[in-house]
């Protein structure tokens, strides 16, 4: 719950306690009024003081023993990053301030307990939770962050690098911890895998938004999947590692997942030992967290003769009994020869809806009930989730499930030509009660997956205190570095990927709303018939139409991530020429409210370039499926179509 400014009795403590702090170097405390920030995703409570805290050119650092290397430099590339020249690390925080301070460490720690001591303030006492405390005093301020553990403590570094964005930090309490265990991404999807630079900028990203998962699980990898029981090679099996030590860094899970169901004969010893062995190698990597996918497969038939002797005939009752027996043998091993390992993570054959049937009777009896199941939500791409559906599911699996929401994934026919780019959203508020987590499976696009992913692991972490449009807005804010142009751009660009389709024909998020509401009022004001309210909206739509066609160079000039350009690229592309045609379409209707024939030319060059547009293909081979670039479709293409019938020329 967010708490108004004076409703968290500590604050005013704290600015007690620093109120013996006196300095002569004015240059850290601020007169600027406190404005209570936005952070993504929302704390669990914050709370404003009084004041406002400035950094300067110089900060002290005090760092509790035992703070990881990786959190310590964070908070520096931060500080830097917001202009201060000089981190001095210190031992403690002098009784008279000479600047600002950032005490940095867990709550084991007895300098970050007398901080907190201090302020009067309590450490949030949650996993991967965290307390942050600042307040200024004469000649300089303080600023503490305080974790329930060592995830808690990078967590509130993420929340400091939102927090020095602005030019000063307000004097404030924040307490914060996830609602879910489990948040993050699982690389689940059809067609080209991300390469392993993708991955390393995915893990990078995702530590910026808290979540904690990310799951190894390309179906194009046939070290994976179709050659599973194979050993990977030395080399990949080393870019592995690298990846597995990037995650570590960025507090990450890194869960490796196999596929082994297309061939695996369950009654078999040798395949439970050859998952054993692959888990082992991984393992060897720093591995400690294993999944074993069942999705996609038959259970009509089985793969040998072994598995009817031991289960009977083929059909769902005898596979959920027969992947319960490999799983639970599974997870018995890992717990005898990993003391680090995890709960085993698997994804059922009936991974989709929640109704009682033989297979997932079979799993609720015989599947050991540490194992974690996932579930898709109602369908393969369901248009909503709510609280009965997740309790619903979970009656059926005899657990609380894992969600493993396929949302922005677009490797389907559905999604040809397309990117997922609308805000995560009709998810329900209170889920966090009945899931044990949420994993998104992404885009074949890495960086453009971050727009639905911020909002996902957002969900995952406050779902009652959840926004999806504001953190929709954070997304481009974050993507284009901070400048308010690119951001721009990058909301225009992304409503003309609004549409969110299922496997069904109804899509669950609508194409292009605001381009629609502005394309849809210009056709009411002209069919009024006002002479000044139809000239004005036809200025209106010229401002339309510049930035569309303006947003693509916007984006690529550098200020937004340059692999969410070139990933985007025919999009943006499309986007530019639809953009031209938007502006000439303008222009004809502005001919022909003032009686000019030269709106038919107008209209003609509008409606070639808009055929130019549509005629633009996807990248060949990066996604599933191959096709024509879709923008703002049934929603621009309708209007440059309609726009000459709008007003007849005299």
């Amino acid at each position: 719950m967010m708490r108004r400014a004076g409703e968290f009795r500590t604050v005013p403590a704290l600015l007690a306690a620093l109120a013996g702090w006196t300095c002569a170097l004015p240059f850290a405390a601020s007169a600027e009024p406190a404005t209570l920030p936005a952070i993504f995703p929302a704390p669990v409570s914050i709370a404003l003081g009084t004041g406002t805290v400035t950094l300067g050119t110089s900060v002290g650092l005090v760092v509790a023993d035992g703070t990881g290397p990786e959190t310590i430099a964070a908070v520096r590339q931060i500080l830097e990053s917001a202009g201060v020249e000089t981190v001095a690390t210190a031992r403690r925080v002098p009784a008279r301030l000479d600047r600002t301070y950032v005490i940095l460490g867990t709550g084991k720690a007895a300098v970050v307990r007398a901080a907190l001591g201090r302020s009067n303030t309590v450490l949030d006492g949650h996993d991967e939770g965290y307390t942050i405390t600042s307040a200024a005093g004469n000649g300089g301020g303080i600023i503490t962050l305080a974790g329930h553990d060592a995830d808690g403590l990078f967590h509130a570094v993420q929340t400091l690098r939102q927090l020095v964005r602005r030019p000063t930090l307000p004097a404030l309490v924040i307490q914060d911890h996830p609602a879910m265990p489990i948040r993050g991404t699982i690389e689940g999807f059809y067609g080209k895998p991300w390469s392993m630079a993708d991955r390393t900028q995915h893990l990078d990203f995702l530590a910026t938004v808290k979540a904690n998962t990310y799951v190894y699980s390309p179906k194009d990898d046939p070290f994976a999947r179709d050659r599973w029981r194979e050993a990977y090679p030395a080399a990949t099996l080393a870019s592995l590692g690298t990846l597995v030590a990037t995650a570590r860094r960025n507090h990450v899970d890194f869960v490796y997942a196999v596929s082994p169901g297309p061939s695996v004969c369950f009654s078999d010893p040798a395949d439970a030992q050859a998952l054993e062995r692959k888990f082992a190698a991984l393992r060897g990597i720093g591995v400690h967290r294993f999944y074993v996918a069942l999705d996609d497969i038959e259970y009509t038939k089985w793969n040998c003769d072994r598995d009817k002797a031991a289960f009977g005939p083929s059909g769902a009752d005898a596979a959920g009994v027969a992947q319960a027996k490999l799983l639970n043998a599974v997870q018995a091993n890992l717990v005898a020869t990993d003391p680090a390992s995890h709960p085993l993570i698997m994804v059922p054959t009936e991974y989709y809806d929640a109704k009682e049937t033989p297979y997932k009777a079979a799993l609720r009896k015989h599947l050991d009930p540490r194992v974690v199941v996932q579930w898709t939500g109602t369908d393969v791409v369901p248009p909503a989730i709510s609280i009965p559906d997740a309790r619903t599911a979970t009656k059926a699996f005899g657990r609380k499930t894992l969600l493993w929401d396929n949302y922005p994934v677009n490797d389907y026919a559905q999604t040809t030509g397309r990117l997922l780019l609308a805000p995560y959203a009709r998810r329900e508020a209170g889920l966090s009660a009945e899931l044990t987590g949420i994993l998104s499976n992404p885009m074949n696009q890495e960086a453009p997956s971050r727009v639905a992913v911020t909002g996902v692991v957002a969900f995952g972490w406050n779902d009652t205190a959840y926004d999806p449009e504001r953190t929709w807005q954070f997304s481009a804010r974050a993507l284009a570095g901070g400048d308010a142009r690119a951001e721009a751009a990058l909301l225009t660009f992304f409503d003309t990927q609004h549409m969110a389709p299922t496997f069904g024909s109804q899509p669950w998020q609508p194409q292009a709303p605001r381009l629609k509401a502005a394309l849809d009022a210009v056709r009411d004001t002209i069919a009024n018939g006002d002479a000044s309210a139809r000239r004005a909206a036809i200025t209106d739509l010229s401002r339309q139409a510049d930035a569309l066609a303006d947003a693509s160079d916007v984006i690529r000039s550098g200020t937004v991530d340059p692999a969410f350009a070139e990933q985007a690229r025919p999009w943006l592309d499309a986007l530019q020429r639809w953009g031209r045609a938007l502006q000439l379409t303008a222009a004809g209707l502005d001919a022909a409210d003032h009686g000019n024939r030269a709106a038919a030319r107008y209209f003609a060059d509008a409606r070639r370039i808009a055929a130019e547009a549509a005629g633009i293909q996807t990248i060949p081979g990066a996604t599933r499926f191959d096709g024509p670039i879709k923008i703002a479709d049934g929603v621009l293409d309708r209007f440059v179509a309609d726009a000459p019938t709008l007003i007849a020329v005299r």
